[in-house]
């Protein structure tokens, strides 16, 4: 099997935000044909498609109401297949988000499961009855507030699951019916020509039946231990990648998997299940520690096996953009990109990440389009909070802040100055394609303090080392004088010499490398 995805760099795009031709005013599927020759100038080999389907946008596209449609804001089908095609002419994969938890509520489906309880789609999704005049259980949106809602049909009624809001109605995968239609979806879109899925949020499938309480902590916080990763949840996503697979081989399959637990995340991937999966462990967290995230590395290292391999991301859709995330300058953002890029594992670099694009501020809940943030908001004025602290809230919860529209003047400036970010990813890029340690090679990670990480990346006689300093001082290391510079993210002086002797020296035939602050050096033998 072709496991092309090894060597891959991803992007993914945010359509909503990434490009605007002037078509309708809006960005869309036209805006991501017209930015391939861009993409490949800087080495993407694979872009990761948000949804694009039929949508109210409640949860901005991730509240599907037609899988197998194209949103008009966003284009035509005929958009769609021609931005395929363009693309695997420019050599770069296409995967789309699947959304198969939860659909709208305006979806056909749920349209015909909430007529009437004798529908025959009614089991198609999670109806339960009133337990003591109330919810059937404790389970708690990950959006806020009660997981069901409730539709009253003459005297009686019931409620209906939701997971995410209450437009976001849970699919039941007990039924092998929807498991089928499923099926049919995927089938739809391999035959358009797309080269594997992104499953959203894909341990949280409803597969068991269960309704039990889950643990709520003394601070109140609720455990979600009964409502994902139920018994049954990795059988279901084997079947669907096996029947994936008997259709395109080679398609690339990596999930969302909500959990901190790396051994529960690394669980959905091999043995013919999904190929890899998204640690948020490591790509999502608000402070940047260094310590934290050399320890997260390797533990990944020693979890995932020689014919395995990690996603690698610090910026996504759902998250402030790491550059203001972590406070950090040019050249830190170098750094961070280069740790991304030389590290054993897929990278999926975020629209903008490459010139470094900061994060958008919200004035007002009437800039806000995302519901997360919005509920949030809603929520702190009903506790009470002032209006300014509600705002506070809302930008700290809303994924608004990362889904600004891409910054094109600032990305053709960066392409012309040698020295921005912009070329230092293309660069790096390119010495993956042309280095084959830096992408199938074995990785030793070194933690040489004062905030110096080494990466030592060998296959067969090839060996490049990546000396990556996220400090904000000149930092030396002890190099043999046999390795060479093969590229910098900032100027290195040439006036390296061999020391000779006294308390300080390193060994003989060894150098002294420095590595200025904010700054990394790649070096090969």
């Amino acid at each position: 099997m072709n496991q092309w995805w090894k060597n891959t760099v991803f992007y993914e795009i945010y359509i909503r935000s990434f490009c605007d031709t002037g078509q309708n005013g809006k960005s869309g599927i036209r805006g991501i044909t017209s930015k391939l020759p861009y993409l490949k100038e800087l080495g993407v080999g694979g872009i990761w498609l948000t949804p694009f389907y039929p949508s109210p946008k409640v949860d901005n596209g991730y509240d599907v109401s037609d899988y197998c449609g194209v949103d008009p804001d966003y284009g035509t089908m005929e958009d769609f297949e021609e931005m395929v095609k363009a693309a695997h002419k420019q050599g770069i994969r296409v995967i789309i988000d699947m959304v198969l938890n939860h659909t709208s509520i305006l979806h056909p489906w749920f349209i015909k499961s909430a007529a009437s309880k004798d529908s025959s789609e009614r089991d198609w999704y999670i109806w339960k009855d009133p337990v003591n005049g109330g919810e059937p259980n404790n389970w708690e949106s990950f959006f806020g507030g009660s997981a069901w809602e409730y539709v009253e049909y003459g005297d009686s009624g019931q409620y209906y699951y939701h997971s995410f809001a209450k437009e976001q109605a849970d699919l039941n995968w007990q039924n092998p019916s929807v498991e089928e239609a499923i099926y049919q979806v995927l089938d739809f879109w391999l035959l358009k020509g797309v080269d594997g899925f992104r499953f959203d949020v894909i341990n949280n499938l409803s597969v068991s039946g269960s309704l039990a309480d889950n643990p709520v902590t003394g601070n109140g916080e609720q455990l979600h231990e009964n409502d994902v990763n139920q018994p049954g949840v990795q059988a279901v996503i084997k079947r669907m990648a096996g029947r994936i697979r008997e259709k395109k081989p080679d398609a690339f399959l990596v999930g969302e998997i909500s959990s901190d637990d790396l051994t529960r995340i690394h669980s959905y991937t091999g043995g013919g299940s999904l190929d890899t999966t998204f640690n948020f462990n490591l790509g999502s967290r608000e402070i940047f520690q260094l310590d934290e995230i050399y320890e997260e590395l390797k533990r990944m290292q020693e979890l995932y096996g020689d014919s395995e391999y990690p996603t690698l991301f610090f910026g996504s859709h759902d998250m402030r953009r790491f550059p203001d995330r972590f406070g950090f300058s040019e050249g830190k953002t170098k750094c961070l990109l280069a740790l991304m890029l030389s590290c054993r594992g897929i990278p999926f670099l975020y629209f903008g990440d490459e010139i470094g694009m900061k994060s958008r501020i919200l004035n007002s809940v009437d800039d806000a389009k995302d519901v997360q943030g919005i509920l949030a908001y809603e929520a702190a004025l009903k506790e009470g909070k002032s209006r300014e602290e509600a705002v506070r809230i809302l930008n700290e919860r809303s994924r608004d802040a990362s889904r600004n529209p891409m910054d094109w003047d600032e990305a053709e400036k960066q392409r012309e100055d040698p020295s921005s970010i912009w070329n230092f990813v293309k660069n790096f890029i390119e010495l993956r394609e042309k280095t084959a340690a830096l992408t199938e090679g074995t990785m030793e990670l070194r933690k040489l303090g004062n905030g110096l990480i080494e990466i030592e990346r060998a296959l067969g006689m090839d060996r490049v080392r990546i000396m990556i300093n996220f400090s904000d001082c000149g930092v030396t290391a002890p190099v043999e004088d046999r390795w060479q510079i093969l590229c910098a993210s900032d100027s290195v002086p040439d006036s390296r010499t061999r020391e000779k002797n006294g308390k300080d020296c390193v060994k003989p035939g060894m150098v002294r490398m420095l590595v200025p602050g904010g700054g990394c050096v790649i070096l090969e033998i």
